[in-house]
């Protein structure tokens, strides 16, 4: 098994410091927010008075992001726990208490952390926005009291940004992922802390950019970012390429951790067979963001580019603006199995431990993973069929229908793996049941949008945004949902209460279906997505939408109030309260920062999911060598 500094790194206290949270420990949060802020102003106003523009101007906020970004980065203790090294000078200790959620450092727990934290403040605010969208739409008519039409594209645009790249990319890839990563694979920590460490804090400015974008003119492209709309929507698309690029390289230093883990950390014993099936999840999503995600960054900031500095990559006479959507879809359709990838794999690794089955099938399992990876690098050009030649139809015709195959090994094992058991259902597997269903039915009616001839009809339609929903939204959050509850002991040391947790999970899967099977009729009847006014046919469907999503949109209060008051409160767990054999549950609950002393390692004799009467245990500990 590979090393990392945690691994090496001698600690009395395996548990970290004990000690109480006081204020002084805000210190690097704070000192990063004002330097970012003072670099960004600093920096933009110099720009604008050298160059003769404006402050809220395309290139000095460009400068200005960068400089504020730079700041930022710096003073939540980056310079002193990584690069002051480089310069000769001492390095700041790893901090092991509190404190270590305030600041850069190499904990992969602690960023997992501050990764649920993030994710669950985006999805409020994106929420609200989702809210505002539908109070518009409550009636066919431009309610100019509420927002203007241009408000209403802003609006919709932010909404997607955030929650595709600031909640469903990261929220169990970044949460439950990089937490257990180490975890399941008998490591101390991930092969690259610091960098992991990193990718969080690359989250908070850009996320707060797009937000405030319409400070400096917003933008009215949604969240694809269209040339050359982009270069005549506002000036704020600065802030949504600059925001995006961002957190797709955040992305991209996940991925890279994910992968190097697990190809160069595991414990002994732990052949690519015994590999955990949710640690087979999340590299199937890496290998996706690390081949292609370069291709859509560059993408928006060349489509930056054009804006500042005058270049043509996708504008003017020169400029290809199907050249975009091609390196933009390149990514953006793989990257939804980025989102659900990991979220099959945590219904694989959660429903044998709940029915004490061994996982059906676990060969097709990995296969299903990895060619659902392998064939979504394939197919983005379903996305924009009314844009490109006759010739290139069939070919992506037939390979978005494709990736349903090995999407059908995935939930073969699920449903064989329950078939006959006596499943245990507590708030998390409900979850997980509702998930497969609802993902069931965004996957069934996304077959309409792989075939030419009913894409054509359905392009552009409500259709398109409740098969959407009912993938990310029904498929993703309720899963993330599912991982944080089942997973919470192992965190916290506490579980949540059960009866809050079924009462939402039917709150949520009631208006959720409310809210978004609708749309399909909705889109059927010729409802155009992105736009703020509609014929009156379409009036009293829109309002049952709306109504729907105002109770979906408070039922998520419940989850939020649930998990904080069972953080404090919460009946004490046992360490594995589940009766999981996965590696992760083997440990103290919650878990120390060091997982296990320097003296003993696992040592993997048998894969994790094998609950067969008389099966053996899957692991055994053993005394690390003397060096």
């Amino acid at each position: 098994m590979a090393t990392n500094e945690m691994q090496v790194q001698p600690l009395d206290d395996m548990n970290g410091d004990k000690s109480a949270f006081t204020i002084t420990m805000l210190y690097p949060l704070l000192r990063a927010t004002f330097w970012g802020l003072t670099g960004y102003f600093a920096a933009a106003w110099i720009t604008a008075a050298v160059t003769g523009n404006v402050l809220v101007g395309a290139l000095p906020a460009t400068v200005g992001y960068v400089a504020g970004m730079i700041g930022w980065l710096l003073g939540s203790g980056v310079w002193e726990g990584w690069i002051r090294r480089a310069f000769g000078g001492k390095e700041a200790p790893s901090y092991t208490g509190i404190e270590r959620y305030f600041r850069f450092g190499p904990d992969s727990k602690s960023t997992a952390v501050r990764y649920v934290i993030f994710n669950i403040a985006a999805f409020f605010f994106a929420g609200l926005f989702a809210m505002a969208i539908r109070i518009e739409l409550l009636t066919p008519d431009s309610t100019s009291w509420w927002m203007s039409e241009v408000m209403y594209n802003e609006t919709f645009g932010i909404h997607g940004v955030i929650m595709l790249l600031g909640v469903v990319a990261s929220a169990i890839v970044g949460g439950a992922g990089y937490y257990l990563l180490p975890l399941m694979v008998g490591a101390r920590n991930v092969v690259y802390p610091k960098l992991l460490g990193l990718s969080w804090w690359l989250l908070p400015p850009a996320g707060l950019a797009v937000f405030l974008s319409p400070l400096i003119g917003g933008f009215q492209t949604g969240w694809w970012g269209y040339p050359p709309l982009a270069q005549n929507s506002g000036n704020g698309i600065v802030f949504y390429a600059l925001g995006a690029a961002t957190i797709l390289i955040a992305s991209l230093f996940g991925a890279i951790n994910i992968a190097g883990t697990m190809v160069y950390m595991r414990a002994k014993g732990m052949s690519l067979g015994r590999v955990p099936i949710f640690i087979w999840g999340l590299f199937a999503a890496a290998t996706i963001l690390i081949v292609e995600s370069p291709a859509t960054y560059t993408g928006a900031l060349m489509d930056l580019s054009d804006m500042i500095a005058g270049s043509h990559f996708y504008t003017g006479p020169t400029g290809h603006p199907l050249a975009y959507m091609d390196q933009f879809w390149f990514l953006f359709h793989p990257e939804v199995y980025v989102f659900i990838l990991p979220a099959f794999a945590i219904w694989l690794e959660i429903l044998p431990a709940a029915a004490k089955r061994p996982l059906f099938a676990r060969g097709w399992a990995i296969a299903g993973l990895v060619g659902v990876s392998m064939l979504g690098a394939m197919l983005g050009v379903h996305h924009y069929f009314t844009a490109v030649s006759d010739a290139r139809m069939p070919i992506f015709m037939t390979l978005t229908e494709t990736v349903s195959v090995p999407t059908g090994f995935i939930y073969l094992s699920a449903i064989g793996t329950i078939w006959g058991g006596r499943l245990r259902i507590n708030a998390a597997v409900l979850l997980i049941l509702m998930a497969m269903m609802n993902f069931l039915v965004g996957g069934l009616t996304g077959i309409f949008n792989a075939d030419v001839p009913a894409d054509l009809q359905l392009h552009n339609t409500y259709w398109v945004v409740a098969h959407f929903h009912y993938t990310m939204l029904g498929g993703v959050i309720f899963t993330w949902i599912g991982a944080l509850y089942w997973w919470f002991p192992k965190v916290t040391g506490r579980k949540i209460n059960e009866f809050w947790g079924k009462f939402h999970a039917w709150w949520f899967f009631v208006f959720f279906n409310c809210t978004f099977f609708p749309m399909f009729i909705a889109g059927l009847d010729g409802m155009n997505r992105r736009i703020a006014i509609y014929l009156p046919y379409l009036h009293n469907i829109n309002l049952f939408m709306s109504i729907s999503s105002f109770f979906l949109g408070a039922g998520f209060l419940i989850p939020l109030a649930n998990l904080v008051y069972s953080w404090r409160y919460g009946p004490k767990a046992d360490a594995n309260p589940w009766g999981s054999k996965g590696l992760e549950w083997q440990g103290k609950s919650p878990t120390p920062y060091v997982p296990y002393p320097a003296t003993i390692e696992p040592e993997v004799v048998g894969p994790n999911d094998n609950y067969a009467p008389g099966a053996k245990e899957p692991f055994v500990w053993v005394s690390t060598p003397s060096k």
